[in-house]
């Protein structure tokens, strides 16, 4: 029989890939614009949701423009933060590590570093009135000079501390730009032991994956679809536990693959890769961690164990002290239904 769509949301689960300005409610920025007097599109919707197949990554990418636009203040930034973590609390998440790019939300005057500050505050208000805990990944960006990327890690470095920054990411159109003029930023996150991941085998082939491996120093991949192109990268990335951050609906939309049922998650489950399952863009995909399972319970007759197996990955390669990462997967097995 398979799993209820209720079942699966009582559940405890652990995300490790969702953006914030892409997980943003349509309400929400509704009503920002009208506090903040900016003009918004009519069909809100239309311009924060993707369609169901996107013409590539870059269309996909579009819809996070008007968020953007209301996220340039702090108060701003510490609403939606404590939204998603509210979002996340009903479908019962007990862990989340939250990416963004502070460098989008400076536009009217903020500091990069007020930008995280108000994150901060935000997560840790959820916290404190919901119990769930998080983390913050500060995002490079693909497109963005070296010498941005470079300063981003650094307020990354500076701010890294328990339950505040937890790691660095490079994020944006793999397709158009590579991972290589950013290599200074990873070398200096990884030349103090700050956790990384990249976003690779996406909108690009497994090239981008050995070279977020190699040159990057990625410990985890921001969805990896493309790995199964080189064969040869399954014995690192299983050795080294590099996890696959897999957000199946996305992956859909931004035509990583053609269809769900054509989507590896399921071939390198069975092949032991360390895989988990996110939602990349709650607003934009229109989905939650729940409804992403419901999908991989429907087209590959997941199971409790599958589900718990990717729970488990995901808080064995969560950006936390080791201790932290042995409690979270205590936490899960002592919560998990017995079949």
């Amino acid at each position: 029989m398979l799993l209820t769509e209720e079942t699966i949301r009582r559940l405890p689960k652990v995300e490790l890939h969702v953006h914030l300005d892409t997980s943003v409610r349509v309400q929400t920025v509704r009503k920002l614009g009208e506090e903040q007097g900016i003009e918004l599109p009519d069909d809100l919707e239309q311009a924060l949701i993707a369609p169901p197949i996107c013409a590539n990554l870059a269309d996909y990418l579009t819809r996070v423009e008007t968020a953007l636009q209301v996220l340039q203040t702090t108060a701003a930034l510490e609403r939606v933060a404590y939204e998603l973590v509210q979002d996340m609390a009903a479908e019962n998440v007990i862990y989340a590590e939250i990416r963004y790019a502070p460098q989008l939300c400076i536009r009217r005057g903020l500091s990069m570093q007020q930008v995280i500050d108000a994150v901060a505050a935000g997560l840790q208000a959820a916290r404190t009135d919901l119990g769930i805990r998080t983390g913050q990944i500060i995002c490079c960006l693909r497109h963005d000079p070296s010498a941005l990327s470079h300063e981003v890690a650094q307020y990354a470095i500076q701010n890294w501390a328990p339950d505040k920054v937890v790691g660095l990411d490079l994020a944006a159109d793999e397709a158009e730009f590579g991972g290589f003029p950013h290599r200074t930023a990873f070398r200096l996150a990884r030349g103090i032991g700050m956790p990384r991941t990249v976003h690779a085998g996406e909108a690009a082939g497994a090239e981008s994956i050995r070279e977020a491996i190699e040159v990057l120093g990625a410990q985890r991949l921001g969805h990896g679809v493309h790995l199964e192109e080189d064969p040869s990268l399954f014995g690192p990335v299983r050795a080294r536990h590099i996890t696959l951050e897999m957000c199946p609906t996305s992956n859909v939309q931004t035509r990583a693959v053609n269809s769900l049922a054509q989507h590896p998650i399921d071939r390198y489950l069975k092949l032991n890769l360390p895989v988990t399952v996110n939602t990349d863009g709650r607003t934009t995909s229109n989905t939650t961690l729940t409804q992403e399972y419901g999908k991989l319970v429907r087209q590959f007759g997941w199971g409790l164990a599958e589900i718990q197996r990717t729970v488990l990955n995901a808080a064995s390669s969560a950006f936390i002290r080791e201790e932290d990462r042995q409690e979270l997967c205590r936490i899960i097995l002592d919560r998990w239904p017995h079949p």
